[in-house]
């Protein structure tokens, strides 16, 4: 069977980075199973397994557009430290979830302290990143109804 919509797929994969640092691997992990279709990975590894079958080897650049996109500056924000004074331990590369004004949760990380305020980036940490994947395909198998109507693998 080959890797179409509505399809789940597990990967072996490698993530690297331009200087070939290891980003992320399932290495000593079990694969990584989706939903084909469902946007559940970027776009430019989707692109590159579509079509291909259960044994098969992969290995694609992602630029940025069709990764976690460029970073951008209106992402950044300064906030008064004693908004956050309630959080304890708070440092530089913390991590912290707020509230958007649509209710919607929003990843930040702390990239700059002072007395006084407090610098928070909720770019994808690997927004403006090529990204260098590859793998094999695992397993491809037909979704069920339950994972189609869900959006994921069970």
């Amino acid at each position: 069977m080959n890797i179409t919509d509505n399809t789940v797929v597990s990967i072996n994969y490698t993530l690297k980075g331009d200087s070939g640092e290891v980003i992320d691997t399932s290495e000593g992990r079990e694969p990584l199973q989706f939903l084909f279709g469902a946007g559940m990975i970027i776009p430019g590894l989707e692109n590159e397994l579509a079509g291909k079958a259960a044994g098969e080897k992969f290995k694609v650049s992602v630029d940025p557009e069709q990764g976690y996109g460029e970073r951008s500056e209106d992402m950044i924000q300064k906030v008064p430290a004693a908004d956050l004074s309630h959080l304890e331990g708070l440092a530089v590369g913390a991590a912290v979830q707020a509230q958007s004004s649509d209710g919607q949760t929003v990843n930040l990380v702390v990239t700059e302290m002072t007395d006084s305020e407090i610098t928070l980036d909720g770019n994808p940490p690997l927004a403006g990143a090529t990204l260098h994947f590859e793998g094999d395909v695992v397993e491809v198998r037909a979704a069920t109804e339950d994972e189609i109507s869900h959006g994921h693998s069970h």
